[in-house]
């Protein structure tokens, strides 16, 4: 059981790693939990980077990583699973939007103002939806409640495959392909292939 708690809150960690890194714009607080040891592998080029070594902090954020930042969310590619799910390339921001089924289930609010996105199928919020339920799972294991902890591992299983599954590794592929900062060339690399692999990992 301990293993399985510790292998939830490792999966917990990403997913909030990987919606921050895509939610907003870099700030001394990303910057600090890119810093983390147990991390470092997963952005293999960013600590080889030249202007990583040698910028001041802020003036890395405001001269590259935050204008790549925009390259790839706004101004490039649309980050939002609507746009790659429908025929007319529309964004849904209103109540249809089929997200709403899943995070209703879980009483999970988007407060879209304070996530400064546009719709909930934000690829930010769509992992940040995947953390909160990996966080209760790992509380229900921590307080034996192995029912409710399988409930929210088959939640999880549905909303990859219903929504994540469907369009954010080719979200990904462009921002690889598009990234002129090793940041997101790196987190689009590692962060698809721990979606695919946390996928077979909850199928396995």
């Amino acid at each position: 059981m301990q293993q399985l708690i510790e292998e939830t809150q490792k999966r917990e960690f990403f997913y909030a790693l990987y919606s921050r890194i895509f939610m907003k714009e870099v700030d001394g607080e990303l910057l600090d939990l890119l810093e983390r040891e147990e991390i470092k592998e997963f952005f293999p080029n960013l600590y080889e980077w030249d202007k990583y070594q040698s910028l001041e902090r802020n003036k890395l954020a405001e001269r590259y990583l935050n204008v790549d930042f925009a390259e790839i969310s706004v101004i490039n590619l649309v980050p939002y699973e609507s746009f790659y799910v429908r025929e007319d390339g529309m964004i849904e921001s209103g109540g249809d939007n089929p997200v709403y089924k899943y995070y209703e289930e879980f009483d999970f609010v988007v407060e879209k103002d304070k996530a400064r996105v546009v719709s909930p199928d934000h690829i930010g919020v769509e992992l940040e939806f995947m953390y909160k339920l990996t966080e209760a799972q790992r509380k229900a294991l921590e307080e034996g409640e192995k029912d409710a902890a399988d409930e929210l591992k088959k939640l999880q299983i549905g909303f990859l495959s219903d929504h994540i599954l469907k369009w954010v590794p080719l979200y990904l592929i462009n921002v690889k392909n598009e990234a002129q900062t090793p940041l997101y060339h790196d987190a689009a690399m590692t962060g698809m292939e721990f979606i695919l692999s946390d996928y077979q990992y909850l199928n396995g």
